[in-house]
């Protein structure tokens, strides 16, 4: 069996932000075992599964992320939408838009430090769309 939703994520600053509150209150009946698959229907952000223990972890992706693509480099040729733009469709293309993720006995089956994350690129996202898929 196949369920589907779509929720829409709030607006968020630049960074990375745990999402699975929302991803648990979207979804209140889970199978014994499945997958969850994930899809976030943008270009310039992304998904990852990481640390959710230790902020300094944020801190750090941020700061490796932004030496590799950094914003306003002059090498860029995609540059109308503003000097964030190409930079997070690099990261989001390095990161990925889905996870999957397997269920066990009704949970979303997680290791214990691991979160589920959005990460924003740009400094003005916007709402995100969030497309979450059960297979039981």
């Amino acid at each position: 069996m196949i369920t589907q939703k779509e929720i829409s994520l709030p607006p968020v600053s630049k960074g990375y932000h745990l999402i699975d509150r929302f991803i648990r209150d979207a979804i209140t009946d889970l199978p014994q075992t499945g997958i969850l698959h994930l899809f976030l229907k943008h270009t310039s952000a992304a998904l990852m599964l990481n640390e959710n223990a230790d902020p300094d972890v944020r801190t750090d992706l941020n700061t490796l992320f932004d030496k590799i693509a950094p914003e306003g480099a002059p090498f860029y040729t995609h540059t109308l939408e503003g000097r964030d733009d190409m930079p997070a469709h690099f990261k989001s293309a390095l990161l990925g838009t889905s996870l999957s993720i397997p269920i066990t006995d009704y949970q979303i089956n997680t290791g214990t430090w691991q979160g589920i994350y959005l990460c924003e690129f740009r400094n003005h996202g916007g709402r995100r769309n969030l497309v979450i898929t059960i297979y039981s």
